[in-house]
């Protein structure tokens, strides 16, 4: 069993941190209803190419992109514009557990379906909102996109190349504010389904992208808050660790190449100096400790650098490894999916889709020895749960199935 067998999940989210969030608790065994607009479905069915390709070749409407975040779901169409959709809605809701929505702040409550109103027929229901900038505050009228966050939360002041190297602002490669959010809201939601057990009682769940990327800037942000120095760009470089960055080495069969060093402590350093044949780097004053290399970091990563270039990577990682100092390349995604362990741990799933044999996409990565996720459901066509979700949670007969359908509420 998996779990979170039993807990049923009302998501009217789209896009990427609402169903990021989702996603994962559908892994863990939820039953999600995935609630789409007729006709056209969350707006990353559209985002492509790449599109799925059917058993002859040609692109379908489901884009990587959807596919990527709403395995294990069942979708219901619903025009929740309508008094029907509406009403549909708020009767799903009674026999859920957790809300999960992304609209602008106010939008549901304009329907009849803000927390206080969903909250009156069901009080245990846990209920999520994940917006922008949170449900208050001077900027929670506002829509808020990763992208912007990224740069409003101070993540792209000190994501790129230094800027005394040609460097400036850069956003991280995937939507980081977007995915960090959404599984801060999945472990809120069973925060908030472990209180409601307890006492009877659901809450709210405020979710914001910016709070989240403040909260993201870790260690960044403390060194702010306990110096009163604003940290720059430092490239492949840490801001507290030296060495602990890219290093150019010698050049491979196929041009430049490019290792990964990452010394952690003062005992990783003595045995990179040893593997590296520079014994005498680990005992100078200056970068004996790690508080003196990032104060010297000026001084010692021009030697290193001249040191990495003198072998080959290939030498570097069979040297390190052995020498139990942390290094790594820095893969392509096809590298990725070919390396043996990420193969080994079964980041890849194959799914029997209705438009294909043989879908492959990326596995939840949460392993649990007696409640293993659920690999049951593929990323679902739009609407291809509708009758079923109607008849089995809602008691529906086909009859008035088919009058949803003919009014186009469902």
């Amino acid at each position: 069993m998996n779990s979170l067998a039993g807990i049923r999940v009302l998501d009217l989210s789209r896009v990427l941190a609402g169903p990021w969030c989702t996603q994962t608790l559908a892994d863990l065994g939820a039953d999600v209803i995935k609630i789409e607009r007729p006709g056209s479905g969350d707006d990353t069915r559209g985002w492509g190419p790449p599109f799925l390709q059917d058993g002859e070749g040609r692109d379908t409407h489901e884009a990587a992109y959807y596919l990527g975040c709403n395995r294990n779901k069942r979708s219901v169409t619903c025009d929740i514009a309508t008094g029907e959709g509406q009403a549909l809605v708020r009767e799903l809701a009674q026999h859920c557990d957790v809300l999960v929505e992304n609209f602008k702040v106010g939008d549901l409550k304009r329907y009849g379906l803000g927390y206080d109103d969903i909250r009156a027929l069901n009080p245990r229901l846990v209920y999520c909102s994940i917006t922008g900038f949170g449900q208050d505050g001077p900027y929670s009228s506002r829509a808020g996109y990763d992208y912007i966050v990224q740069g409003m939360g101070g993540l792209m002041s000190i994501t790129g190349e230094r800027d005394d190297l040609g460097g400036g602002p850069q956003k991280v490669g995937v939507a980081v504010a977007d995915l960090f959010t959404g599984m801060y809201a999945t472990v809120a939601i069973l925060a908030a389904l472990r209180h409601a057990e307890k006492t009877g009682e659901g809450q709210r769940v405020d979710m914001a992208l910016l709070d989240t990327q403040v909260a993201m800037l870790a260690n960044l942000g403390a060194n702010y808050l306990v110096s009163g120095n604003v940290p720059g760009r430092a490239g492949n470089a840490h801001q507290n660790i030296v060495p602990y960055q890219v290093f150019e080495t010698a050049p491979g069969a196929h041009g430049r190449d490019f290792l990964i060093l990452a010394v952690g402590n003062d005992s990783q350093f003595a045995k990179f100096c040893e593997a590296a044949r520079r014994p005498e780097l680990a005992a100078d004053p200056r970068f004996a400790k790690n508080q003196e290399r990032v104060r010297n970091r000026g001084v010692l990563v021009p030697i290193l650098e001249d040191v990495m270039r003198s072998r080959t990577k290939a030498d570097w990682l069979a040297t390190l490894e052995a020498a139990k100092v942390p290094c790594g390349p820095i893969n392509t995604l096809d590298e990725v999916f070919a390396d043996p362990q990420v193969n080994h741990r079964g980041m890849v799933d194959t799914w029997r889709h209705p438009l294909r044999e043989g879908v492959r996409l990326v596995a939840s990565p949460i392993q649990m020895s007696g409640t293993p996720v659920r690999t049951d459901r593929p990323p679902p066509l739009l609407g291809q749960h509708t009758a079923e979700v109607l008849r089995e949670v809602l008691g529906w007969d086909d009859a008035r199935i088919a009058a949803a359908r003919k009014q186009g509420t469902a």
